[in-house]
């Protein structure tokens, strides 16, 4: 008897924490579905702005924008996610599995899984790239907090790569599957801190052919990649050779790009949206095609950011008082041709018909501003016009990296007027950088790009507000975002999620850690009329950089290009909005 109820009760706890394994057997890889592989051609070169000259390529330690679009294409990870549905695909590993409890998760990699030495990829170097990243010698804080919920991953008898979470949380899965595997053997005995530009073994379609200091980086195609022959890699990567163009400002990039220095641009300002036909005739006669590109893309934020860390900022009403004193929607019409909608929230996407967004919109009132500064104890001095308190004058100063020069002369007017002084310092991406990882700032200008899945964790958090080089650059804590931070984690329905992430951004909102600015919902493409696209031209939820792996040189169309140009004669107009259709 005895003996049959241990029976029964190993088969009992054999259910109960039975995995679950993926991918499931109905489940087929296929092509990406914005790709056009049927049409799509082998091609040269596609020569793109990359952004300023970086200090490091390696996203681990520069964890930005520029990096993670390269490091995107020379290292992969153990699952990706299908670019339409957003389902978790294989990658370098092709199959895992899922513990009931949803905290423990497993990964096979892929036997045909090889770095471009011919090397197999390996789970020592899976454990070895976890290591890296948490050494805390090492100066890679901005991506770690994410695996930190993760316990040391182990080898299982099978070969298996085995994850445990440490608690529950919707995103361990990503976080163990998400994170670029890097090989062991190359960079094992190197100082980490020290691998910025050169990547002499990769996984990924792409490896460094050049970096020219300054000037551009340039990508090969391997014809050797483990997964070309894969169905999700059909119709993708067609560029045999990727020239990443460094410009420090992007009115330089942009001129490059009106001579044919550059294949496409994204454009970010409205100034030069706007009007951009009759002032430039390759676009007036469609030698270059202006394309809104309205997409499933998910929108960022943007705004001038607060180093709450300061004390001359840490009252509220002065906080409330210097968003009061930024002339939005004068800025809009004025500048940007009322182009832009005006942020009321962190979390644009959260709010619909069905959820209203109630957060109040700080109008520009100086009125108002005086009143909140004198309840916070400034109050001017009449002989200098200066506001001061405990007789210290209100003077700050803004970091700068040269693109906001003539917003910031008109909020610097509105300051003066009410008696506070801001100094504006100008630094280059480089140093601008290193500043933010240190906090070394009292206000700058900062963006972020939109997420599908928000996880307010990183941006938010108090903790993360005291770790150097995190993403929290305004120092933001609170008690009751802490608290709804945490009770969001276990919580795997997004509409629920949501909730808890409105009543995040409300609060938020209410602290004003940013001066919130504005924004489009769409994309601003310009680009030669040499090239075939998918009838999308993005991918469902892609950036611009989305034109790296789903464009090709249509030979057609380049040949009418050139002819139109030596005739100076028009091409036919291409569709001014593209927008996605399921």
């Amino acid at each position: 008897m005895r003996n049959v109820l241990l029976l029964f009760l190993s088969l009992w706890l054999t259910v109960a924490v039975a995995d679950t394994f993926y991918p499931l057997p109905d489940w087929s890889e296929r092509p990406d579905p914005a790709a056009a592989p049927e049409e799509a051609l082998p091609s040269q070169t596609l020569t793109e702005y990359l952004g300023p000259s970086p200090k490091s390529l390696n996203y681990y330690l520069d964890n930005n924008m520029m990096s993670a679009q390269v490091f995107g294409l020379l290292y992969e990870s153990l699952l990706s996610r299908d670019p339409a549905t957003l389902e978790y695909v294989p990658q370098l590993a092709n199959r895992w599995s899922i513990s009931e409890d949803r905290q423990t998760f497993t990964f096979w990699l892929d036997p045909n899984a090889r770095w471009s030495d011919g090397k197999p990829v390996t789970a020592e170097d899976v454990i070895w790239t976890y290591d890296t990243l948490l050494d805390p010698k090492n100066l890679t804080g901005p991506v770690r907090y994410s695996l930190e919920r993760l316990e040391r991953p182990v080898v299982t008898e099978d070969g298996g790569i085995r994850f445990r979470a440490k608690s529950l949380h919707w995103e361990n899965l990503s976080a163990a599957s998400g994170f670029s595997i890097l090989p062991k053997h190359a960079y094992g005995k190197l100082d980490f801190n020290l691998i910025n530009f050169e990547f002499p073994v990769v996984s990924g379609p792409y490896c460094v052919k050049e970096l020219q200091e300054g000037i551009c980086l340039i990508l090969q195609k391997r014809a050797d990649w483990w997964r070309k022959n894969y169905p999700a890699a059909q119709g993708i990567y067609n560029f045999q050779e990727l020239r990443l163009r460094f410009f420090e400002d992007q009115q330089n990039a942009f001129d490059a790009f009106k001579k044919g220095e550059i294949d496409f641009m994204t454009i970010y300002t409205a100034s030069q949206w706007h009007g951009i036909e009759d002032a430039v005739s390759a676009v007036r006669n469609h030698w270059i095609v202006k394309q809104e590109i309205h997409n499933r893309a998910p929108t960022g934020m943007q705004g001038f950011a607060i180093n709450l860390r300061r004390p001359i900022f840490q009252d509220l009403r002065v906080r409330q008082a210097l968003a009061h004193l930024l002339d939005r929607k004068f800025m809009n019409h004025s500048m940007m041709f009322d182009a832009y909608f005006l942020h009321r929230s962190y979390m644009e996407d959260l709010y619909d018909e069905a959820h209203p967004n109630p957060n109040p919109e700080y109008d520009y009132d100086p009125a108002k501003a005086r009143q909140l500064l004198a309840e916070a104890g400034w109050s001017n001095n009449p002989q200098t016009g200066r506001l001061e308190k405990n007789g210290q004058p209100f003077e700050f100063t803004f970091l700068n990296r040269g693109t906001a020069n003539k917003f910031l002369a008109v909020y610097s007017e509105a300051l003066k007027d009410v008696g506070i002084t801001m100094n504006i310092v100008t630094e280059d991406w480089s140093a601008w950088a290193k500043d933010m990882a240190e906090y070394n700032f009292d206000m700058t200008w900062a963006a972020w790009g939109g997420s599908l899945f928000h996880d307010p964790e990183q941006l938010w958090s108090s903790r993360e507000g005291q770790r150097k080089g995190s993403s929290n650059i305004t120092g933001f804590a609170d008690p009751e975002v802490d608290r709804l931070i945490e009770e969001q984690k276990p919580v795997f329905d997004i509409q629920e999620r949501n909730e808890i992430n409105r009543k995040i951004d409300q609060l938020i909102y209410a602290q004003v850690p940013y001066i919130l600015l504005w924004n489009i919902d769409y994309i601003r493409l310009l680009y030669w009329n040499k090239f075939g696209t998918p009838t999308t031209v993005l991918g469902k939820y892609d950036g611009d950089s989305s034109a790296t792996a789903l464009w090709w040189i249509d030979p057609d169309r380049a040949d009418e290009l050139a002819e139109a140009m030596e005739e100076n004669s028009p091409l036919p107009a291409a569709p001014e909005k593209i927008y996605w259709k399921e």
